[in-house]
């Protein structure tokens, strides 16, 4: 039988469960979560092998096309841009329990422009009456660059299934990109930082978590089957270190048991992670 193949970009709003629905669709925790704003600042892959077919999902992050004052922004909107012209079809995300018609209707039509078929994910249907469903379709089925549209609880793999059958009909013949067993195009390493990454954004607030960049020093598997990982957290500005740090360092060691936590999790080993501040 031949093999068949499919890329899919996967946008929408912050918060509206794109990385949550990427890490149940693999099965592995692969793009960090996080309530705040560009939680995801790069473009994350996931790969899903299904019946001989090979979906490939990147996950990009949150897109906004009003100005936002993080310069990061400008970068985030270029990234998920430029990633739509690479891909055979968008699912754009929608929180079903909180949205804006009109700055969604704006990015749809802004996305439209790549030519690509667009299916809309309603998402988080698990937070609103089911009598609503027909509601929300009714606002968006009048545009016409609309493909389809699906219902689903990323949290609770909710019609993840469905939809999944549906790209897997829409895929095309085709060599798969990646092996069977690949399951991201990030390595342990770029997970790791991530994590640590996400630990911030959870501890620190306002401008801080968006002026700092995480850096592997190294990363050993030890004889025991336990990880030795360090990391350098850098900063741009010298004032935010005493706010990492925290009171008598108590913030910089919940950021970093924190991270610990959830990268022993994902790798299913005892990690002991260092962390320091330049």
């Amino acid at each position: 039988m031949k093999t068949k193949l499919i890329t899919v970009a996967i946008v929408g709003k912050t918060n509206s469960g794109k990385s949550t629905f990427l890490n149940n669709t693999i099965g592995e925790r692969i793009s960090i979560t996080n309530r705040k704003v560009n939680t995801t600042q790069d473009l994350i892959k996931g790969i899903v092998n299904k019946n001989k077919t090979q979906m490939i999902f990147c996950d990009t992050p949150g897109y906004n096309t009003k100005k936002n004052k993080f310069s990061i922004q400008k970068k985030i909107n270029s990234t998920v841009w430029n990633s739509l012209f690479t891909v055979d079809c968008i699912l754009y995300f929608i929180n079903s329990y909180q949205y804006n018609y009109k700055t969604i209707q704006d990015d749809l039509n802004k996305i439209s422009e790549s030519k690509k078929f667009i299916t809309i994910v309603f998402n988080k249907i698990d937070l609103i009456k089911k009598d609503n469903l027909l509601t929300l379709t009714n606002k968006f089925k009048d545009l016409k660059y609309i493909d389809d549209f699906f219902y689903i609880s990323a949290k609770y793999n909710q019609g993840l299934n469905k939809l999944s059958s549906y790209l897997e009909k829409k895929a095309s013949f085709n060599k798969w990109l990646y092996t069977n067993n690949e399951i991201s195009n990030k390595d342990d390493v770029y997970i790791s930082n991530e994590c640590t990454r996400n630990a911030i954004l959870k501890f620190l607030h306002k401008e801080v978590p968006y002026n700092i960049d995480i850096k592997n020093l190294a990363f050993k598997f030890l004889k025991n089957n336990n990880v030795k990982i360090k990391q350098i957290i850098r900063i741009n500005n010298k004032r935010y270190k005493p706010i990492i740090l925290g009171k008598n360092g108590i913030t910089i060691k919940r950021i970093r048991e924190n991270s610990q936590n959830e990268i022993s999790k994902i790798m299913k080993s005892k990690v002991h992670l260092y962390l320091k501040i330049e």
